[in-house]
């Protein structure tokens, strides 16, 4: 399949089960991160759009149409969604690649897969919503409920847009909620996608809106009063605007921001997978990624080896058009990503800091940018405590277990963590002082839809992922009655 072959949605915004335009008839261009040019152009939703998203949503709760539903009649539906997802898994790999730049063998085999597990997952949890009966003082019969939250606010990021769409989506819908989602403006089309598929696997009219748009329809949706819950991923800055927003109607948050994520390199563990680990932690993705590993501790016995192994690795990752199979790092999602990552490799030499680059991209066009090591930037220096969000790794000596852990924890960021090590003690010990919502050992980004994660300080908080995702878009209701 070509891109010229994509059936690439285009012009609509998905409301009350139709497409219509975008009220002002203002559109938006969707580009082609290989190469530059143009995939299509998205209605540009403004507040009035908001608006008449939020209304459909609102009307479609209130009405009951969908937390009326048994839960289990609800998780059949999102089965449904599910099975629609496999026999269109190729359709929506190529849309994701073609959309982010992601490599297409990581889109087969990681982004699709994942999002199909997510609704089986919340499909299958769904049964499982009920209350508890209590024991009380008095003569009361006393139970509580767990209902769905209301209209739910899903915004979503440039860099996983159907794996973090899925995320909130499938479990806003499994708990009841109505939702009205706002993909990144850069990368919406599968969301436009999934809305088709919600719709024929029986979701009904008003339960699922998507507006694409900017700051302004985002602002407008994170304010709405309507709207009872926001489910956020992006930028630190951002969620602290959305955070300030919400708490303006006291709507329920969850937000999953920013990482700069600590690796730490033992000198006992295994220096060929801990190599392979540190460099698949950082090139994942082209590093788009909040939980990568972009700081590199390792302990000083070995520390001269692995940056030689480091050295050796990046000149062998393959950079180049995000269709062929061998490809690992594809372009950035746009311009305004690549420059900021190219803003922090121009500085660094000045700063005194050895930069080892990897291969060349094979292509001149579009948004690319080679894989680089950092070598020699201090703890407090920005390279170190910045998110940069591209395929930029740091790497910084230590003598001690508790330097590494001082170190790792010494930003204000606290996301994901990992560590390599053959000492098992040793691992529990510092994955237990490592401050991050995840810790991985011997490997990185072990994700599994069963498995909760998000943020600590600056990058966030609320827990996607795992029954307690689920509870996230779920409140608890007390009913006693007198005996």
């Amino acid at each position: 399949m070509t891109v010229a072959h994509l059936q690439i949605p285009q012009g609509n915004l998905f409301v009350a089960g139709r497409w219509v335009p975008a009220m002002s008839g203002a559109g938006r261009e969707i580009l082609n991160p290989a190469t530059g040019g143009v995939l299509t152009t998205v209605a540009d939703a403004g507040p009035a759009d908001v608006d008449r998203a939020v209304q459909a949503a609102r009307t479609a709760f209130d009405s009951g149409v969908w937390p009326g539903l048994s839960p289990r009649a609800r998780g059949r539906i999102l089965l449904r969604v599910a099975d629609l997802l496999r026999h269109e898994a190729e359709e929506f790999a190529e849309l994701e690649s073609t959309d982010v730049g992601k490599p297409i063998t990581f889109t087969r085999n990681i982004d699709v897969p994942t999002a199909i597990e997510t609704f089986e997952y919340y499909g299958s949890l769904a049964a499982g919503i009920e209350g508890a009966v209590r024991a009380t003082a008095f003569p009361a019969m006393a139970y509580t409920r767990r209902e769905p939250i209301g209209v739910v606010a899903a915004i979503t990021p440039f860099n996983f847009p159907l794996i973090l769409s899925c995320t909130k989506i499938a479990a806003a819908l499994a708990a009841g909620n109505t939702v009205v989602h706002k993909p990144a403006e850069e990368t919406p089309l599968t969301a436009l996608r999934l809305a088709e598929l919600l719709q024929d696997a029986g979701v009904p009219d008003g339960v699922f809106n998507v507006v694409t748009g900017g700051a302004s329809a985002g602002e407008a949706l994170v304010r709405d009063a309507r709207v009872d819950k926001v489910a956020f991923t992006g930028s630190t800055s951002t969620g602290k605007r959305v955070v300030a927003q919400a708490g303006e109607t006291l709507k329920k948050v969850t937000v999953e921001l920013g990482g700069k994520g600590a690796n730490l390199i033992f000198a006992d563990a295994d220096p060929a997978a801990a190599v392979h680990t540190a460099m698949s932690g950082f090139v994942f993705n082209t590093g788009q990624f909040c939980m990568a590993g972009t700081r590199l501790l390792v302990e000083r016995p070995v520390y001269a080896d692995v940056v030689d192994a480091l050295a050796q690795a990046c000149s062998q990752v393959r950079v180049g058009d995000p269709r062929a199979p061998e490809t690992v790092v594809g372009p950035m999602a746009g311009p305004r990503h690549l420059a900021k990552v190219q803003s922090f490799l121009d500085t660094a030499e000045d700063d005194g800091i050895r930069v080892i680059r990897g291969a060349a991209p094979s292509t001149s066009d579009g948004f690319f940018v080679a894989p680089a090591v950092l070598v020699g930037a201090g703890q407090e220096s920005r390279y170190v405590q910045e998110e940069i969000f591209g395929p930029v790794l740091t790497v910084q000596p230590f003598d001690t277990e508790q330097e590494a852990v001082r170190l790792a924890n010494g930003t204000s960021y606290g996301l994901a963590a990992g560590l390599q090590t053959r000492d098992v003690s040793k691992a529990h010990r510092v994955a237990a002082a490592l401050q991050a919502g995840i810790v991985w050992v011997n490997g990185w980004a072990m994700l599994d839809v069963a498995m909760p994660f998000g943020g600590c300080k600056q990058s966030g908080y609320g827990r996607e992922n795992g029954p307690e995702g689920l509870d996230e878009y779920l409140r608890t209701k007390s009913v006693v009655v007198a005996l």
